[in-house]
């Protein structure tokens, strides 16, 4: 009986030792897949003008400087010009991918900046505002570059249907303002009808103060607007940071490069390096990748899209 009851725990030993490392097996590839999953980020404006596409092509080109594989895709559907900076024109854009004409894989660009970035559809206003079907299948496209550890989608300023589903989706939403009393105005605007339409949601909002004289001018900015929306609007919003106000950019706007490529030493390049690396310390939580995004632009789970 001694020896029955020996191989007894023997084998039910051996069945624990076997289901530990199938959990642990299971959990491992759990982590691998999470960690695979990329972090979306959207960069917003309430107005244009204020330095939008030019903070999100520099932060894109900062997040390759510290490893990791960036993809801007300019979601400016009707007056896109990512590519405008880079001087680039890609042959197929956002307009072929809707069409149905191309997918989001074969219009993928990659720049000679160490960048991947997928085109808008500048000229093509009738799809400024797309059908919740075309919007399906758009996202459902998205779901291809999931291979990427970082996305940042430039919207179109304002507050367009499309505009707010791309906040709405994203792991960090990045609204950038100006010091300037109507780009403040606007970028205030935003949030409210953010506040309005996904008060429901933990938004991750984070604010840049663009073009600012120093950091004390950018914090007072960043202080009003922080305060009147826990105030009023019941929404946190965190300061991400300020970028100076520094010749270099539009210097670099005219020549049809980053200007953290142009001069990586200059002010507003060390600004966005800090944002940047501040942003790749403090993730928002647990990045779901896009089949969080397709559950949070359409209410439901991605297998019943």
């Amino acid at each position: 009986m001694e020896d029955q009851a020996e191989k007894l725990r023997e084998i039910m030993k051996r069945k624990k030792e076997g289901t530990g490392t199938a959990k642990t097996a299971s959990a491992a590839k759990t982590n691998v897949k999470a960690a695979d999953k990329p972090r979306i980020i959207t960069v917003t404006s309430g107005k244009g003008g204020v330095g939008k596409t030019n903070l999100s092509v520099n932060m894109a080109l900062a997040f390759a400087r510290i490893g990791k594989k960036v993809i801007v895709m300019d979601a400016d559907l009707g007056l896109a010009n990512v590519n405008v900076m880079l001087n680039m024109i890609p042959k197929y854009n956002l307009y072929h991918v809707i069409k149905k004409q191309k997918t989001i894989r074969e219009i993928l660009v990659e720049t000679e900046y160490g960048i991947s970035i997928v085109a808008g559809a500048s000229g093509f206003s009738q799809i400024a505002n797309l059908g919740e079907e075309d919007r399906k299948d758009f996202i459902k496209e998205l779901d291809s570059l999931s291979n990427a550890d970082i996305i940042i989608i430039d919207t179109s300023a304002g507050v367009s249907s499309n505009v707010l589903d791309f906040i709405a989706a994203a792991d960090d939403a990045v609204i950038i303002t100006t010091p300037e009393p109507t780009a403040i105005t606007d970028a205030y605007g935003i949030i409210k009808i953010i506040a309005t339409e996904y008060d429901s949601l933990n938004m991750g909002l984070k604010l840049v103060v663009n073009r600012a004289k120093g950091a004390a001018e950018a914090k007072s900015v960043a202080d009003r607007m922080i305060n009147i929306s826990g105030q009023f609007l019941n929404l946190k919003v965190d300061y991400l940071g300020f970028i100076y106000d520094d010749t270099s950019v539009p210097h670099a706007v005219i020549r049809q490069k980053p200007f953290m490529v142009v001069d990586p030493k200059c002010k507003a390049s060390i600004c966005v390096q800090h944002i940047v690396e501040r942003m790749d310390r403090n993730k928002h939580g647990e990045s779901h990748g896009f089949g969080a995004m397709l559950r949070r632009f359409f209410g439901h789970s991605p297998e019943t899209i």
